[in-house]
């Protein structure tokens, strides 16, 4: 058995950067409240100067800016560069934003290094993706012994889509090696950061636009995209499709395409239910072009859906 792959990308907060009282100093406080009005020019030019001084915050909300494409034009190779300047400073964030990009964009051996990283600092998004690598032996070693453990430790932590692929694992993981995972998880949670390694920030600075495309946090508070009307429907057509998971029961994939099937992305696109071996994959098809499915994914992923796309049949 083969799980899903999937990406899960960050919403970005406010920084504890703040301006002295009277002080004409931008700091990335100001580029958020810029932000949050949606004046995502001024949020980049705020941003922009404090990111090249080696502000880790400010290089990695510079770095989401680019790649929302949000007061810059889209470029994802200035969105993994100043993401890779904030991951090389310890930004748990940028760690595991970077990674996620790359592991999109197929260089796993370089995403594996940072998931890797930000699941050992208990990162749930990237212990989920992580986990689910050693578990398929996808960019790194198989080991199920210490996929169990990451991903246990991601649904300990209440994300979802880690309780789902946990249950995934209880059918073909024997329970000794459960139990043992489960072990070394409870231990991984328990120790205390390496020295010198750099805590995340207290109140993380991430961008977040007003049309919710990714996860609500707080500080920032974003009213959910409300559902797609019908109209949406021509757009299933295309020859695309986006991959949510794969499961030991079919009634399982359903209901997944069940609860997403009214909502954006997925409103007016059909599901395909499609026999890999022991599971059945569930595909939501129809989209223009990968770009249009990767789109969609990141969407969903940023909401706590595992996703990929994947061509037609």
């Amino acid at each position: 058995m083969k799980l899903s792959q999937f990406s899960f990308l960050t919403v970005l907060a406010a920084s504890v950067a703040v301006a002295a009282p009277g002080s004409s100093v931008k700091t990335v406080r100001d580029g958020i409240a810029a932000w949050q009005r949606a004046d995502y020019s001024t949020a980049v030019a705020i941003w922009r100067p404090l990111a090249e001084k080696g502000d880790s915050d400010a290089q990695f909300n510079l770095g989401q800016a680019y790649r929302l494409g949000r007061g810059v034009t889209v470029d994802l190779a200035q969105a993994k560069g100043w993401l890779e300047k904030a991951a090389k400073a310890g930004h748990l964030d940028a760690q595991t934003t970077l990674g996620l990009l790359l592991f999109d964009s197929g260089s796993r051996d370089a995403a594996i290094v940072w998931l890797r990283k930000a699941a050992e600092r208990g990162e749930p998004r990237a212990m989920l993706v992580y986990g689910t690598a050693l578990f398929n032996g996808d960019g790194a070693p198989r080991d199920p012994l210490m996929a169990y453990a990451y991903v246990s430790r991601a649904a300990a932590q209440g994300l979802e889509p880690a309780k789902s692929t946990l249950d995934q694992m209880d059918q073909v993981i024997p329970l000794d090696t459960r139990r043992r995972a489960v072990e070394i998880a409870l231990q991984k949670a328990a120790e205390k950061p390496a020295p010198g390694t750099k805590p995340p920030p207290k109140v993380a600075s991430k961008p977040a636009a007003k049309p919710a495309t990714e996860t609500p946090k707080p500080p920032v508070k974003v009213a959910a995209k409300p559902a797609a009307p019908p109209a949406r429907a021509p757009a299933a057509s295309g020859s695309w499709r986006v991959q949510l998971g794969a499961f030991t029961q079919k009634s399982s994939a359903e209901a997944l395409y069940r609860k997403l099937s009214g909502s954006a992305p997925i409103a007016g696109h059909p599901a395909y239910y499609v026999p890999a071996g022991s599971v059945t994959r569930l595909q939501v098809g129809g989209f223009a072009s990968k770009s249009t499915a990767a789109s969609a994914c990141s969407t969903l992923s940023a909401k706590g859906q595992p996703c990929f796309a994947v061509p037609g049949k």
